[in-house]
């Protein structure tokens, strides 16, 4: 069985070999470990999470694959109400909208068919052919909401 991380190293160095760009061990390890965590990550999170098995690795590196990533349509960038730029694995399937709360920061995927559905509706009674979209959701988690009433 193929593992999907190992898919999508491949593809990684696929894109790089196609746009003539050197695959580095760095640019490998990098890739390596954004494929490996999940989540949303800011730059400073992910570059933590790459020192602690490759300290020889500068942000600038980090920040540079991942803007790659990007570019080959494996990585999303987000900004959510904090302005920060935030990346997580991009998937042919992964499309996902989130709740962020404005209390912990907390980020949570959803999938809903039906959310899905109703945007395509709208966009087409506007005369609109979707590309693409971003759909956040902002308030408080439970644990927030708790703690604001005591």
């Amino acid at each position: 069985m193929v593992d999907e991380k190992d898919v999508d190293l491949n593809d990684f160095l696929a894109f790089m070999s196609r746009k003539g760009l050197n695959t580095t061990a760095q640019r490998r390890a990098i890739a390596a470990a954004f494929f490996d965590l999940p989540g949303h990550h800011t730059l400073e999170e992910f570059y933590q999470h790459v020192a602690k098995s490759n300290p020889d690795i500068g942000q600038t590196t980090v920040y540079r694959t991942l803007k790659l990533l990007c570019d080959a349509g494996l990585a999303v960038e987000s900004h959510f109400s904090d302005g920060v730029a935030r990346y997580e694995v991009a998937g042919p399937e992964s499309h996902h909208d989130h709740l962020v709360c404005l209390g912990c920061g907390k980020i949570l995927e959803i999938i809903d068919q039906r959310i899905e559905k109703l945007q395509r509706e709208l966009a087409e009674q506007s005369g609109f052919t979707l590309s693409g979209h971003v759909h956040n959701l902002y308030g408080l988690c439970a644990d927030c909401r708790g703690t604001q009433r005591q």
